[in-house]
């Protein structure tokens, strides 16, 4: 299950420390292990310095809980961190929103829009202002009938069971898009998820959430305030690689929750 190497990007600022705690939550949950990485660029004069210093407010932060610290010199904090998690073994990378964006929702700036399109690892993403529930409530798949959104249900299913939470199956209904045929995309998947995870199949949830577009559609979906929500990378990825299409890039920026992607799967 993801999460039993939680690498976290840090910087000195509010939604690094949201990161930050969003990354210990995810330990406590997993029994995982925790690095904080700072990221500096090659060949600039006291930068392994500044970063040392951005780890001691990180340790400050955490208080005492155990955690690895680390300095990672890269011409790019996105390229430093997944080479980084690439050598420490982290099977997860967290980082914050961007700075300006709208409380509640995350903004992909250049750390995220690097990892969502070359990660080797899943990237989770923290909204501005999140604050970690005191438990996790709901894992919820973005779910369409493809290949890479199958691996990602077995894989939440798996995590659903471990973590004892619900799995909620996800699908938005654009436009004109037929709801029938969608409705039996999602009742297809329940059995993957229930074979998978070995979970109760009352326990699958599936929801079909309308909108003239994808904000709409998700401002339509229940959410919880433990929500997490897992995405699938594109068809475009390349095998064991994350790579977000347009349309999952768009959920992403209009989620209300934490959103986990996947890298492709060998299917």
């Amino acid at each position: 299950m993801i999460g039993a190497h939680v690498l976290v990007g840090y910087v000195p600022d509010q939604q690094a420390d949201e990161a930050l705690a969003l990354a210990r939550a995810i330990v406590a949950l997993t029994g995982g292990r925790l690095t904080v990485a700072a990221v500096h660029p090659p060949g600039r004069v006291g930068a392994a310095g500044e970063a040392a210093d951005t780890l001691r407010r990180a340790a400050a932060v955490l208080d005492g809980e155990p955690a690895d610290f680390v300095v990672q010199e890269s011409r790019g904090v996105g390229r430093g961190l997944s080479v980084l998690a690439g050598k420490a073994g982290a099977d997860l990378i967290v980082i914050g929103s961007a700075g300006g964006g709208a409380r509640g929702q995350i903004a992909v700036g250049a750390v995220a829009d690097h990892l969502l399109h070359a990660s080797s690892e899943a990237v989770l993403l923290t909204p501005s202002g999140h604050r970690p529930p005191e438990r996790l409530e709901r894992i919820t798949v973005g779910y369409v009938h493809r290949p890479q959104c199958d691996e990602a249900v077995e894989r939440a299913a798996i995590a659903a069971d471990r973590l004892g939470v619900p799995l909620r199956l996800l699908t938005l209904a654009l436009d004109d898009a037929d709801r029938d045929a969608l409705r039996d995309d999602l009742a297809l998947a329940v059995p993957l998820a229930v074979e998978a995870g070995g979970l109760d199949p009352d326990a699958v949830q599936t929801e079909l959430a309308p909108g003239r577009d994808v904000a709409a559609a998700l401002a339509a979906a229940e959410w919880l305030d433990g929500e997490l929500l897992v995405c699938a990378s594109s068809e475009d990825a390349a095998v064991h690689r994350v790579f977000l299409g347009e349309t999952a890039l768009k959920v992403l920026r209009a989620a209300p929750c934490p959103v986990a992607v996947l890298p492709r799967g060998p299917g």
